[in-house]
């Protein structure tokens, strides 16, 4: 079974650690990419620290995945975030757990554990060719646009680990969409995952308060509610706590047409006692100087209540307590998916096999975020990215074999 020629194309998270499990077996692994280096957006997520994984219990980290939970489930067992943590220790980057309970690099970046991880892989025999773009298939093997001109290579099993759709900048422009479909290969068209989205806002609310961050909230959707902050943005609404409701809102959007997130401006008052502080105040003052005092509301969050909700309703103060724990937030679309920290849609599960491997082109495999799953943020994309790229491989080994 050692020493097939095995093409890995696209240098991401999924592809080297597939690389690795190959090599580990004595194949001829190539890691083919179309940029200058590899992994960057590994490296980009790195930048304001690499999120490598979550510490919470495994049975909620497993159901993460949405409608994709079951189907990644093998894969995830299979390595686990303790397993993560045992190879970044392998390769010299030990972790720990923040807050939040997401795990990171001690030295918080993502370049020294790539730099480890490429060495290893050097050692193992892994060529890794950079300027090699996949431009389809040909001649019975995979075309690549090179620096030195077009070149088709022949191999015993390919894996194909190219990313979604966000960040085409970094690599991932889903050119490949096209060539798959030739081929038979359902592909669920690609949508922004872990997004922003647009609001309406006047210009002067954006003039003053775009970069703001309205700290101490909860927002509610169809998802749930969830503690955190966000920030408002030229376009509309960004941040974690946006993200962790981008999918339900997106759907919302679809379905009906029209969405909003719920904004609790004082999630440590109930609606009653909030009544009750406001009603001290002075009915003589100004909204702000009631707000701060009777409400703890000042800033952008004063500013979101008189952006949002009509000048009769802020003076009717049983209706203002209500809008204080409840303000709607229009939204009118998602972000452009360029700009999404992940995508959803691509490759649909029933083209894949319990290998990894395309139905409609046998010895043609893919990992990653090819495939129709997405996750919060909190380190489970680049979880499940490192377990399919394993479990791709595995389905390499076992397919060679037969």
């Amino acid at each position: 079974m050692t020493g097939k020629q095995i093409a890995i194309i696209g240098g991401g998270p999924a592809g080297l650690m597939a690389a690795e499990v190959l090599s580990v077996s004595g194949h001829q692994v190539t890691v083919y990419d179309s940029m200058p280096t590899v992994a960057r957006k590994f490296l980009l997520a790195g930048k304001s620290g690499l999120n490598i994984t979550h510490s919470e219990d495994y049975i909620r980290f497993a159901n993460r995945f949405g409608p994709s939970s079951d189907l990644l489930r093998s894969a995830l067992d299979a390595f686990t975030p303790d397993d993560i943590r045992t190879w970044a220790a392998g390769l010299g980057t030990e972790t720990f757990t923040g807050s939040s309970g997401r795990i990171f690099p001690k030295v918080m970046k993502a370049s020294p554990l790539l730099r480890a991880w490429l060495r290893r892989l050097e050692t193992r025999g892994v060529k890794v060719l950079t300027r090699h773009r996949w431009s389809g298939f040909a001649d019975g093997g995979f075309a690549f646009e090179t620096p030195t001109g077009r070149t088709i290579i022949q191999c015993d099993a390919a894996l194909l680990a190219l990313g979604g759709a966000s960040y085409p900048r970094l690599g991932s422009d889903a050119a490949w969409i096209a060539w798959l479909r030739d081929r038979g290969v359902e592909i669920a068209d690609f949508q922004p995952a872990n997004c922003g989205f647009d609001v309406a806002w006047s210009e002067i609310f954006k003039e003053r308060f775009a970069g703001e961050p309205l700290k101490a909230v909860t927002l509610t959707s169809d998802a749930g509610t969830f503690p955190g902050e966000f920030v408002v943005s030229q376009h509309g609404v960004e941040g974690s706590l946006v993200y962790a409701h981008a999918a339900s809102l997106r759907e919302r959007l679809a379905s009906d047409g029209h969405a909003a997130l719920i904004v609790d401006l004082a999630p440590g008052r109930t609606a009653e006692r909030l009544w009750r502080d406001l009603a001290r105040q002075d009915g003589k003052a100004s909204l702000s100087n009631r707000l701060r005092k009777g409400a703890g509301i000042e800033g952008v969050k004063t500013a979101l209540l008189r952006e949002l909700a009509p000048s009769d309703t802020l003076a009717d103060q049983d209706r203002l307590a209500q809008l204080i724990k409840a303000l709607p937030i229009p939204l009118l679309s998602p972000r452009p998916i360029a700009e999404a920290i992940s995508s959803a849609g691509g490759i649909r599960w029933s083209s894949v096999d319990d290998g990894y491997m395309l139905k409609a082109l046998p010895s043609v495999f893919v990992a990653g975020e090819m495939i129709d799953w997405e996750a919060p943020t909190g380190g489970y994309l680049l979880s499940a990215c490192f377990a399919t790229g394993r479990a791709a491989a595995k389905g390499i080994e076992t397919w060679l074999q037969r």
